[in-house]
């Protein structure tokens, strides 16, 4: 197999880097195409140097100076604002992870998919709001797409026999964050800092706070749905604190196929990125006397009552997903930027399901018109709930 041409779209977040510490150790079988970054100027500046992209792109056009001066002398193509991140994305390669996290890398990701290579997938947000209209772009492009959430991921691996007719139900795990043993009292005065310190995973600010919330795994549950075909009465979710098992297929016979590894997200990555082949990696490995025991338990969706929300979304069908997840986005921006309790972000994302519903979605601009009008609303309530 000859040099694998890669797009990091993303480059500067979690995934992004993680991504390219696995790159760095196996230099001979990838080459980078493109390195798309938000605001982390030095970091995208010291990838580029470190990679040598045939382009690098800086999301923020106002930063492109900066970056211009940062590359001066390195021959670097460089490039920034919305147009070039597309452009960019569309560049003909052979693997593009796609891990800009919210809505904001719904486009971009569509148009790396439209390219047709293989898409590693890390924005859940995405298939979530964008749905069916999605899918169709994936069918038509004649494009692969691998999951690279750590669940999603482990479910792929568990169904590699492609025999999904035979699937009972398939199991979601979830750490339940940093606050599964709170009462629901104790949740009303959880600060920001507190929400940002996850008891397993390094993660960036956003998916820490769905994590605390358990928005990530309702997310995660629409997702499932969409990628493997299944009813929301076929997706369990099970609160796993030692987060060894990640995902589990539960098959007709009785079987039940598991995927086990330490909480680290380069062997998804690794998965994603040498599929259907296998990529040694420095993760720690799972040494189970060392875990000594697993645990497993309901979630509890009076305490966390976004997985609720989010089936009721999958329920609904149509715009409802697009609605839930936009609305989460800015009750979790309001939450950072300390105008809102933790408690509101579910409040809010409830109160604009219910004013908003579940509305028609036959294109991309129906999409990203929900995407809007949720925001919108959630903004409304969220300054209301700051004043």
């Amino acid at each position: 197999m000859g040099v694998k041409r890669l797009t990091i779209l993303g480059s500067t977040g979690s995934v992004g880097t993680q991504t390219l510490d696995l790159v760095a150790e196996n230099p001979s079988a990838y080459e980078i195409c493109a390195l798309i970054g938000g605001r982390n100027l030095a970091l995208l500046a010291e990838q580029a140097r470190k990679f040598r992209p045939e382009i690098t792109v800086i999301s923020d056009e106002g930063l492109l100076p900066a970056l211009r001066e940062a590359l001066a002398g390195t021959g670097l193509e460089v490039a920034g604002g919305r147009a070039s991140v597309l452009e960019a994305a569309g560049r003909k390669a052979d693997w593009t992870m796609c891990a800009i996290t919210g809505t904001v890398g719904l486009e971009p990701t569509l148009a790396a998919v439209r390219q047709g290579g293989t898409i590693a997938f890390a924005c859940k947000e995405s298939l979530v709001s964008a749905g069916d209209v999605f899918l169709h772009e994936v069918e038509q492009a004649g494009a692969t797409l691998l999951p690279v959430d750590s669940e999603h991921n482990a479910i792929m691996q568990a169904m590699a026999d492609g025999n999904a007719k035979a699937v009972d139900k398939i199991v979601l795990t979830a750490s339940g964050g940093p606050f599964r043993n709170h009462s629901l009292e104790d949740m009303r005065s959880i600060t920001c800092e507190a929400a940002l310190r996850h008891p397993v995973w390094s993660m960036g600010a956003k998916i820490s706070i769905d994590s605390a919330t358990m928005f990530n795994k309702g997310l995660e549950v629409i997702e499932a749905a969409r990628l493997f075909g299944l009813s929301s009465e076929k997706i369990e979710v099970l609160v796993h604190p030692q987060s060894v098992i990640h995902g589990m297929v539960c098959y007709a016979d009785g079987s039940v196929l598991a995927q086990l590894g330490s909480p680290d997200m380069r062997i998804p990555i690794a998965h994603a990125l040498a599929w259907p082949q296998r990529l040694a990696t420095q993760a720690p490995r799972l040494d189970l006397t060392e875990v000594a025991k697993l645990e497993f338990h309901a979630p509890d969706e009076l305490r966390f009552p976004a997985l609720r929300l989010a089936r009721e979304a999958l329920a609904a069908g149509a715009g409802a997903p697009a609605v839930l997840n936009a609305a989460n986005e800015i009750a979790v921006a309001a939450f950072l930027d300390r105008k809102i309790g933790f408690l509101d972000i579910a409040g809010i994302v409830e109160a604009v399901m219910q004013k908003l519903g579940a509305p028609t979605v036959p294109d991309l601009a129906a999409v990203l018109a929900i995407d809007e009008a949720a925001r919108t609303a959630a903004s409304t309530l969220a300054a209301a709930k700051a004043a």
